[in-house]
């Protein structure tokens, strides 16, 4: 069996990472991989450290290999290791050698990242800290340019929540068809 087309979500907080992964899991019957950062946030009442950057992401790393194991053609990724990086380099002003060492390995496994822009109202939640619209551009760029740096295959979505979705898909679809070329 061939390994499963791996999609991540990415993107800034607070930017509808979560529902539009749900919405793609559900559209394509393909396996959700969900974030275990906010699982570990919730078990831990709202405290994460450095310390837990890199078992969030081994942990990251464990359940999207276990459900890629399985899939058929597609994984959606509700995000990834890159991710964790980046918060970890953002929130604490560096990242553990091993997560980034993973995170700049892995991010080569997906086919495609879809970048959700922040152009829709923030939701405050206790786990966002970047409500203001000056920091969630910085961040944008921030996620952006990681991207961008790395070379990795990339598609903005933006706007409402049904053109994200439109948006979303018509992204896959066009890596669907590039990879039934080959």
């Amino acid at each position: 069996m061939s390994e499963p087309l791996r999609i991540a979500v990415f993107g800034p907080e607070s930017t509808g990472k979560t529902e539009l992964a749900a919405q793609l899991s559900a559209h394509y019957r393909a396996p959700l991989v969900a974030e275990y950062a906010r699982e570990r946030w919730d078990a831990q009442r709202g405290v994460l450290s450095l310390e837990d950057m890199l078992p969030i992401a081994k942990e990251q790393w464990r359940r999207e290999d276990a459900a890629a194991a399985g899939a058929r053609d597609l994984l959606i990724c509700d995000t990834e290791a890159l991710t964790t990086m980046l918060w970890s380099d953002l929130l604490y002003g560096t990242s553990p050698d091993e997560l980034r060492r993973g995170a700049e390995k892995r991010c080569r496994n997906y086919a495609l990242y879809l970048l959700l822009d922040t152009d829709v109202s923030f939701a405050p939640d206790p786990q966002r800290c970047f409500p203001e619209a000056e920091d969630r551009a910085r961040c944008r760029r921030i996620w952006h340019g990681a991207l961008e740096r790395r070379g990795l295959p990339s598609a903005w979505i933006r706007g409402a929540w049904d053109e994200r979705f439109r948006a979303a898909v018509a992204a896959i679809e066009a890596l669907r068809a590039k990879s039934a070329a080959r």
